[in-house]
């Protein structure tokens, strides 16, 4: 950025004067605003080498102001040394509000000086005073500015220059002040910006041309041809964003493209000055709507929320957004995809951004869109063609299985199938490089299914082709061929090479349709770009090489023999033909076809979901970047999941309760067996315990009962004598695994169940290790 043009002393200068040429008075202060008006952090340095152009460094608005110093033949360095950072007072920074940056020095005792540079139409309403010819003081009124403005600013935003005013003020402490300055008596009330930064003094207008790079207007018509509208929005004068959205080629003479500044576009798309948004008056200007100059950030998001959350086309909006400002995190996080300057911006719009351009270039935005478009078709490509070989491969294996009693793909056939399907087709799929002919074409809507119907119909067409040559060799390839009939011999039996020549032609139309799937979008010439894709032929040769060593050694390892020059001669036909096929294909019209059934996501769901993250991040504070805000949504995430997979976990619990409760009530009477005496009378040192492995925990239940729960144990034994199945309860005992242990007698019981105190089993019918200590109870077994 560099002055090319300035208002000085009441004349217009086409170039840069000299400092000779300029009146004392004005050049005096003129590089004094300049040079200390700006971050000392930016800084031109002299070109290392002739012919080379100065080096920049910090703000580009800045550098070319002290540029302009530097080519007035004065040293701002020389300036700053005088007045170093520490005289500085105060310093109003810019931002996009006041659009102006203003910085105070003291002046010892005499008093306070304030400089400011900043929006010419801005700075020139605050200005009551101006330097004319001869450095004379003149009164700046409205009407001054009305013929300023018509005669100087507008020509010279109209030739795409950024015209800067630049003022200052002097703060007069006793003695006597001039009509343009103020006298104080203390220190003024530096906080009152608005007081401060009035009646100011105009010194000079600046107009900068930032020239636009040679390599932006071509790729902005690229933007274009790919069906992407490009808007402008910008703090520049209307006039100057005109001529330079002319030079790039956003506007275009002739159209009915809209340009408005900030004011325009608030008036224009709410119905009261301070009411909301109405999504209808929005709806009647973003569509045409190429240009937004003087517009504040607040501008920026409303124009891209409203875009995003507009229901004026069938599909939402895509909304793409780059900055390089603080005031620009908000759109850029509000965005689909936020844009951040590498160089230029600052952390915050890097951390609210998707994508860093790490050269500041636009063109970069081209190739981010080349290669999205990329990844997106090649993994199209790859489902295009796995799908593909999977359809084959499954229904030849099961009708030949049912047909023929056996599949005609061996398993370590299929092994092979699956490596060329999977890790070569993927490699060699999804390495070719991007093309200009992804341009050509509009973008996938949000909605639209991964499977189109282009590849459905390849799909669909390739896999007829590939099953009816494949069924032909299998029932009549012995015929067509003149060898032996594979379908009769055993599974067990040598190779043959009926399903030799079956398997060899299934790789190799699996090969050719690899070249066929390179292309999803119709198009004929499926040669075309293959020479830019070498990890693609190369993969391919390799491929058909290592075809070529398995069925001719392979031997029984691959369940293939060695096959004559005639009949690899006609593998390699059927495997060309389909490259013909393919060609048919095409020519069906694909707009004839139904809709494919494929799962897709519709636009409400999708909604749905954006919501659900927005209001997540609404929830969390506005001061945590992106990727913590990323993480803490993740991590509440996962903690719903484990609460849902806790409460599965202990219904699935209280199921397995009550089935174990059902269980042991059903098979108490099979694990206790206990003996009767001729009288019928149940004798306790007469009972019997079994244990059943499977089982402890039932088992030591039982047990339980058995020692400390005489009237139990009464109440069992009657219904076991009741029952004749439970007779043979010594029959069915001896059936499993056991531990007998004869029961002592009734008062040695007695004692046992005093000392050991075991406490009666709970309602739920068995013990669990958390409600009693099970270590003094254990019984040996085995």
């Amino acid at each position: 950025m560099t002055v090319v043009q300035c208002y000085l002393a009441g004349r217009l200068h086409k170039r840069i004067p000299k400092f000779e040429n300029i009146p004392p008075s004005i050049g005096t202060i003129l590089v004094r605003l300049i040079s200390v008006n700006s971050g000392y952090t930016s800084r031109v340095l002299l070109p290392e080498s002739k012919g080379e152009l100065p080096k920049q460094v910090g703000n580009k608005t800045e550098c070319a102001l002290l540029g302009f110093v530097l080519e007035m033949g004065q040293s701002y360095e020389a300036v700053r040394e005088e007045i170093p950072e520490e005289r500085i007072h105060k310093v109003y920074t810019f931002n996009s509000v006041r659009k102006s940056m203003s910085t105070v020095i003291q002046l010892g005792v005499k008093g306070f000086q304030l400089f400011t540079k900043g929006a010419s139409e801005i700075i020139l309403k605050k200005c009551s005073w101006i330097l004319g010819r001869e450095g004379t003081l003149i009164r700046f009124t409205p009407q001054d500015m009305e013929t300023l403005i018509n005669t100087v600013i507008e020509p010279m935003a109209s030739d795409g220059l950024r015209t800067i005013c630049l003022a200052y003020k002097d703060f007069i402490r006793g003695g006597k002040a001039d009509i343009n300055e103020e006298p104080i008596d203390g220190e003024p009330d530096w906080e009152n910006e608005d007081a401060v930064v009035s009646n100011l003094t105009c010194v000079a207008i600046v107009g900068i041309e930032d020239p636009v790079r040679p390599e932006v207007p071509d790729a902005i018509r690229k933007c274009q041809r790919s069906g992407i509208t490009v808007r402008m929005v910008t703090g520049d004068n209307v006039n100057t964003a005109r001529s330079i959205a002319l030079k790039c080629g956003i506007l275009h003479s002739g159209d009915d493209s809209l340009v408005l500044d900030g004011k325009e576009f608030n008036r224009r798309i709410r119905e009261t000055p301070d009411g909301p948004v109405s999504s209808e008056l929005f709806d009647k200007v973003w569509p045409k709507l190429r240009v937004l100059a003087r517009s504040s950030p607040q501008d920026k998001y409303t124009l891209v929320k409203g875009i995003i959350e507009s229901r004026l086309s069938a599909n939402r909006e895509v909304v793409a957004v780059t900055g390089d400002g603080t005031n620009d995190g908000p759109a850029l996080k509000r965005a689909d995809v936020g844009f951040a300057m590498g160089i230029a911006g600052t952390d915050v719009a890097k951390e609210a951004s998707d994508i860093i351009l790490t050269d500041d270039n636009f063109t970069s935005i081209v190739k981010a869109v080349l290669w999205g478009r990329n990844v997106y078709d090649s993994i199209a490509k790859f489902l295009q063609f796995q799908i593909t070989v999977n359809v084959v491969a499954i229904v030849v294996a099961f009708l030949g299985a049912c047909a023929i009693k056996d599949s005609p793909l061996k398993a370590i056939q299929m092994l092979w199938v699956n490596m060329i399907m999977d890790t070569l087709a993927s490699l060699a799929l999804a390495t070719e490089l991007p093309s200009e002919e992804l341009l050509d074409r509009k973008p996938y809507g949000r909605t639209k299914p991964l499977l189109s119907r282009t590849i459905i119909k390849n799909i669909i067409g390739h896999a007829i082709y590939q099953m009816a040559v494949i069924f032909s060799i299998l029932f009549a390839g012995d015929v067509l061929f003149d060898i032996d009939n594979g379908r009769d011999e055993s599974s067990h039996s040598y190779p043959s090479q009926h399903y030799t020549i079956i398997f060899n032609s299934f790789v190799l139309m699996t090969l050719f349709n690899e070249i066929n799937a390179r292309k999803i979008h119709g198009q004929r010439n499926v040669f075309e770009g293959l020479d830019r894709n070498p990890i693609f032929v190369g993969i391919w040769i390799g491929t058909i090489v290592a075809q070529v060593i398995i069925v001719e050694f392979g031997g029984s390892a691959f369940s293939t023999t060695g096959l004559t020059i005639d009949q690899w001669t006609w593998c390699f036909l059927f495997g060309a033909g389909e490259l013909l096929w393919g060609q048919l294909i095409t020519s069906v019209p694909t707009h004839r076809l139904p809709t494919p059934l494929v799962m897709r996501s519709s636009g409400q769901e999708i909604e749905m979901m954006e919501k659900q993250n927005e209001s997540e991040d609404d929830e969390l504070s506005d001061d945590l970047p992106r990727g913590q805000i990323l993480w803490i949504r993740g991590l509440t995430r996962l903690q719903h999941q484990l609460r849902v997979a806790r409460a599965f976990r202990n219904v699935l619990a209280d199921v397995d309760e009550r089935r174990s409760v059902q269980s042991f009530q059903s098979s108490r009477s099979n694990r206790l067996s206990w003996n009767r005496p001729a009288s019928g009378d149940m004798s306790p040192s007469e009972s019997v315990l079994t244990y059943n492995q499977d089982s402890r925990n039932c088992s030591y239940a039982n047990m339980g009962m058995a020692m400390g729960d005489h009237h139990h144990q009464q109440q069992h034994a009657a219904a076991a004598a009741g029952d004749p199945r439970r007779q043979g309860s010594k029959t069915r005992s001896a059936e499993n695994v056991t531990v007998a242990a004869r029961v002592l007698a009734s008062s040695r019981q007695s004692e046992m169940v005093k000392q050991t105190s075991l406490p009666k089993p709970p309602s739920t019918g068995y013990f669990s290790d958390d409600d009693v200590d099970l270590a003094p109870y254990k019984i040996p077994y085995g």
